[in-house]
């Protein structure tokens, strides 16, 4: 008789998490639903009362839509305290990266220390008993019969697909990875929510790390500085460094001939650099704090396709070992490379791995 495979889901409240349980049970899994909380602040702080962000006072609602599904698909749901977690290595993290001038990406931290670490230790601990941890997450993960990896593969769904959040993630942590969604769409599964009476096949997305925003974080610790041109004349004054990021057009408060942009932040003299547009453009970075999924390592250059943001179009690039870091050429500049985001390398659909962008290179900096 074969044993059937028990399967703990991660379940935010949301469609996809909710969907991804429902297709894991109809395959004949044993499914536990789990959801981390987080908030430890007041219930009545501002920013509460709707779904819109992973972090805030509006929380309970998620956990109650995830219990709603739960009981809906007659599965069983536990609610599990991460707060001291979260704020240690997501929060805590951020409010670290952006006093240092760099612009992080929360989700890409969470996954891999939260999701798929404390909260699978912490159910582990509560006595949940399960063989695999799924997520809603649009991605893939395939065994690679030569040399025996996990592969982390793109999503289906272009306009969904969530690798790049994931790339992280450990080969421990891959190889109990389940993600149902991998091969479906967005509307897909909207419509399967639908026809499943799913009680949130309707819900919004959550858009947003922070229900109050990022200043909300940095709260009372935000310090005035100088705005610079490239020269190093000043041209105005910023409210926090931490409110800007490379790239950035809007709420300089500076008239100037031309449109001016972020081109770097500098945090050892709490200072914002701006330039014009034709400056933002980088042929190349170098990336360090690496995680490899396809391959071991890097030991000789080899091509791939770089992607410097979520929604940033993939560019083919050289990559070239340095210690521990890893030299991204790239074949045509690309702009607005941004400090403290993720770099994640590609090879086709199969993620070689990926870094935090440590800094874009100037183009006195181009490598020949």
């Amino acid at each position: 008789m074969m044993t059937v495979r028990r399967v703990l889901v991660g379940m935010s409240g949301g469609v996809d998490s909710s969907v991804a349980a429902a297709l894991l049970l109809e395959r004949g899994w044993a499914v536990t639903g789990v959801t981390m909380t987080l908030w430890d602040g007041p219930s009545d702080a501002p920013g509460g009362g709707g779904r819109g962000a992973c972090y805030g006072p509006g929380e309970g609602e998620d956990v109650a839509a995830a219990r709603a599904v739960c009981a809906v698909l007659g599965i069983p749901h536990h609610a599990l305290d991460l707060s001291a977690a979260y704020r240690r290595e997501v929060l805590d993290y951020v409010r670290g990266e952006y006093r240092a001038g760099r612009t992080p990406n929360p989700c890409v931290r969470c996954n891999p220390a939260i999701k798929f670490g404390a909260l699978v230790e912490a159910a582990r601990k509560a006595g949940l008993e399960f063989d695999a941890f799924a997520t809603g997450h649009y991605a893939r993960v395939e065994r690679d019969p030569d040399s025996g990896r996990f592969l982390l593969m793109k999503g289906l769904d272009p306009a969904k697909e969530q690798s790049y959040f994931l790339h992280r993630l450990t080969q421990e942590q891959l190889a109990g990875a389940v993600f149902p969604l991998g091969e479906w769409t967005k509307a897909r599964v909207r419509e399967r929510a639908r026809t499943s009476g799913l009680p949130v096949a309707e819900r919004p997305e959550s858009q947003d790390f922070l229900e109050a925003g990022t200043a909300g974080l940095l709260e009372g610790e935000s310090r005035p500085g100088p705005i610079l041109d490239r020269s190093g004349r000043v041209l105005g004054e910023h409210s926090g460094i931490e409110r800007y990021t490379v790239g950035q057009r809007k709420g300089l408060g500076i008239g100037a001939p031309e449109p001016l942009y972020v081109l770097a932040i500098d945090a050892e003299r709490d200072a914002v650099v701006v330039g014009p547009r034709s400056a933002l453009d980088a042929p190349g970075l170098t990336a360090d704090h690496l995680n490899w999924i396809a391959v071991v390592g890097l030991a000789a250059p080899r091509r791939a396709a770089c992607r410097i943001r979520y929604r940033h179009r993939e560019a083919p690039a050289l990559l070239t070992p340095e210690g521990d870091s890893v030299l991204v050429q790239f074949e045509e500049p690309q702009p607005a490379v941004t400090p403290g985001q993720a770099a994640v390398l590609y090879d086709g659909d199969t993620v070689l791995g990926g870094g935090v962008i440590r800094e874009g290179w100037p183009a006195a900096k181009e490598k020949a």
